[in-house]
């Protein structure tokens, strides 16, 4: 057990260095552009590929994974995020906003490729490295990689303000690739031949990455409406409201948010402890009990906030119970799947599984922002309520106990 837990210390080692520099590369840009001028929708396309990317890399990553092993793309992650931050060094204030637009749209869609790998490797290492049977342990730790990633992304956003001022934009993304370099030495040294996949294995034929198995493939679908939901209202439309309708500036706005994100990762991170996994581990019953209290909560904000009842107080305070509950929603599906997933097929299960978080979080941007455009806040909070329907209806096709974990 105590090397399950060492290289359990590594692989999350590596996954918080990769999710400052993920956070903070997301404000680098964002700050740096708008300071040079660009428009909001110039901005807003510098993000789009990142997002596409996810899809496709989920779904090619764990095919990947599964012939070369979770230690191949859990290192390929971090060198693509290293030559990202690289490449991104060297863009020219002086070119034209159409080349650099297209060459950061670029850089920012490898740095996509990057996270994906770095998470799916991530995620599916603790099913490999948390003992057979171990049920109560498996959500622990999922908990704590989930949350701790959250809180880190979080992190991140005030180490990228930090940095742009104290270095500017091309130091502060050297120095992060520096960084993760070293992690990545100091990792790959450190684990050995751990996670390097079994020798000889047969390699996996790549429609195989399209789960089979019913309950991988019911909880994949709730789970892109259930973070779809989730983005519908926070991506656009709450920054924009409290910018708009509250007066808010753009250090209050992006404060708030990034204590929120960070908040919501503790949150996870305890998710167990909150919901005595040692007693009785979560199935698709409880998942479908706290979609429910979602509902409850959003349903809350919306009236408040169309019957002009304290909106401010609605929506931050609504906010932050919306986070407790959404947090929780969160750890148990990415507990579920590891439960779920069979033992030779981890990598492809959750590859498949997230790509399908990816499709609901782009689907959640865009519907974001055409939400507000229509109904304002409390119109993107009627869609995500809409959104949030569908999931619980489609958990309710999750087996009321969880599938036992197996081992390949």
């Amino acid at each position: 057990m105590s090397a399950a837990i060492r290289n359990y210390a590594l692989v999350t080692g590596a996954y918080w260095g990769f999710t400052l520099t993920d956070g903070a590369l997301r404000m680098l840009v964002l700050l740096h552009f708008h300071a040079l001028g660009y428009s909001a929708f110039e901005i807003a396309l510098l993000f789009i590929l990142y997002e596409v990317a996810g899809i496709v890399t989920n779904l090619v990553g764990g095919w990947l994974a599964q012939a070369r092993g979770l230690r191949f793309t859990l290192f390929a992650g971090l060198a693509l995020q290293i030559a990202s931050l690289t490449a991104l060094s060297f863009t020219n204030p002086d070119w034209l906003p159409a080349i650099s637009v297209a060459y950061v749209m670029g850089l920012q869609a490898a740095s996509g490729v990057a996270k994906d790998l770095t998470k799916m490797s991530s995620k599916s290492a603790i099913k490999v490295l948390v003992p057979a049977h171990a049920e109560g342990a498996l959500f622990r730790w999922v908990a704590l990689l989930t949350g701790s990633k959250n809180a880190l992304k979080g992190v991140g956003f005030f180490m990228g303000g930090a940095l742009l001022s104290w270095l500017g934009f091309s130091g502060a993304l050297l120095a992060m690739a520096a960084g993760l370099a070293l992690t990545l030495v100091a990792v790959a040294i450190s684990l050995g031949s751990a996670m390097a996949g079994p020798a000889g294995a047969m390699k996996p034929k790549f429609r195989d990455v399209f789960s089979r198995d019913r309950k991988i493939n019911v909880l994949s679908a709730a789970r892109l409406f259930l973070f779809g939901s989730r983005d519908i209202w926070f991506v656009v439309g709450l920054p924009v409201f409290l910018a708009s309708e509250l007066g808010w500036g753009h250090i209050e706005v992006g404060s708030y948010m990034a204590l929120w994100v960070i908040g919501y990762g503790f949150i996870q991170a305890i998710a167990p402890k909150m919901l005595r996994a040692k007693t009785r581990e979560p199935d698709g019953r409880t998942a479908q009990i706290w979609i429910a209290a979602l509902i409850a909560v959003s349903a809350a904000i919306a009236i408040a906030i169309t019957q002009d009842f304290a909106p401010e107080l609605a929506v931050l305070g609504g906010l932050l119970v919306f986070g407790i509950v959404f947090a929780i929603n969160s750890s148990l599906h990415s507990y579920l799947i590891l439960a779920y997933a069979e033992g030779d097929k981890v990598a492809m299960n959750v590859g498949f599984y997230y790509m399908s978080n990816a499709i609901g979080r782009l689907t959640g941007t865009v519907l974001s922002g055409v939400a507000y455009l229509y109904g304002g806040l409390a119109g993107c909070l009627v869609t995500s309520i809409a959104f949030l329907t569908l999931a619980w209806v489609i958990s309710a096709a999750l087996p009321s106990r969880s599938a036992t974990p197996t081992h390949g």
